[in-house]
């Protein structure tokens, strides 16, 4: 059921008419409470959506009601006139629900420099509103999709509270945060700074370490919202691994069905001075086009992962540097070592190694391959 698993939240996923497609583009997720705990993180891209800007209001004081998504377009560099179409939507979801306009967050995602079809958007929000149930997470999760071929949603159980999420995201794929939007829920009776805490942490090591396409979106957000039925409050370290585990759960499901992709690749880097320089070797493989070009052709050119890697600042010896491929240590000491013949990328998870010697920390970079079907799909229509 996603988001509405945890106790206390209603949702609902409707077609108003934003898509051509005509299939569902707008979602509402409603927190009853009692609590109304909330943390948000956004992307870092300096050009940011209106809904992106309101949200980031609205999150100052931790308070959220609900959330109101969209999926027909981004309401990115729309003026002042895509502005006020966010407000007056948080206003419509305020008006039907008895809450203040500023405790609803606003997500929107779809074609940039587009302005929303207020005519449809507002009256949509009081269709959704009379559809809120405690069983519409799943409709939800459809209705906030774009180039996603289908829904992601999760949910962790533990001992008398759950988190629920769902997430959206197929392009545009790498931090801040991923080009993504997600929400997760639950009934863990928890405070706002306890949620950001948290969500900060899960984030750093699970959306902030996809980098499918190297493309920063404009739109992204993940928000957290906490009702408090259960009535328990667990650990803080509990709550956050189990926070940890969904998001990482979610990013997985997100580069699976990144656009076009054949091969989900996991560069995982150890033996680095710090977890940084772990992250800015990974990214350097991730986002090299000849080596993610040779993986689609089922090719474990492991000399385009060094010549990678050497663009980076992070210290090491290239000619220490050891690169396995899906179990084969295929380079040691920056020399070849077993034959890449022995290396079956035909399989759609490739693994990544990469010892750097240099260290003890370490960190995972999730990333895709180049196809033709990515370059199609992102240059046969605007996305």
């Amino acid at each position: 059921m996603s988001v509405t698993s945890a106790q206390g939240f209603e949702a609902a996923g409707i077609a108003i008419g934003l898509k051509s497609s005509g299939g569902k583009d707008l979602a509402l997720v409603v927190n009853r409470g009692p609590r109304h705990s909330s943390a948000a993180v956004f992307t870092s891209n300096r050009a940011k959506a209106n809904p992106i800007l309101w949200s980031q209001q609205v999150i100052a004081d931790g308070t959220v009601s609900a959330i109101v998504l969209n999926s027909g377009g981004a309401n990115c560099f729309t003026g002042p006139q895509g502005f006020q179409a966010t407000h007056a939507t948080a206003e419509a979801v305020a008006t039907e629900l008895g809450v203040s306009a500023g405790d609803v967050l606003v997500c929107s995602t779809g074609l940039i420099g587009e302005q929303l079809d207020t005519g449809k958007l507002l009256p949509g929000v009081a269709t959704a509103a009379a559809a809120l149930s405690a069983d519409g997470g799943a409709d939800a999760a459809e209705a906030i999709l774009t180039t996603d071929s289908h829904p992601k949603t999760a949910v962790i159980e533990r001992d008398g509270w759950t988190i629920g999420g769902m997430a959206k995201g197929a392009g545009m794929l790498a931090p801040g945060l991923a080009t993504m939007l997600v929400v997760l829920t639950t009934d863990a009776s928890l405070a706002s700074d306890q949620l950001d805490r948290a969500l900060r942490a899960a984030t750093r090591v699970s959306f902030d370490r996809l980098d499918s396409d190297g493309c920063m979106s404009t739109n992204d957000q993940v928000s957290l919202l906490a009702s408090g039925v259960s009535g328990i409050e667990p650990n803080a370290d509990v709550f956050a691994e189990a926070l940890r585990e969904i998001c990482l759960d979610l990013a997985r499901q997100l580069q699976g069905d990144a656009e076009g992709a054949a091969h989900d690749i996991t560069i995982e880097v150890v033996g680095a001075v710090s977890e940084e320089d772990a992250v800015e070797v990974g990214r350097s493989v991730a986002r090299n086009n000849l080596f993610k070009a040779a993986v689609f052709g089922n090719d474990p050119n492991w000399g385009r992962v060094l010549a990678a890697i050497g663009t980076t600042s992070a210290p090491f010896d290239p000619y220490a540097v050891d690169v396995s491929m899906n179990g084969i240590r295929v380079c040691h000491a920056g020399a070849p070592d077993q034959s890449r013949d022995l290396v079956d990328l035909t399989g759609r998870a490739v693994h990544v190694l990469i010892d750097l010697h240099e260290g003890q920390r370490a960190a995972t970079i999730l990333t895709n391959d180049l196809t033709h079907d990515y370059v199609h799909e992102n240059s046969a229509y605007s996305s």
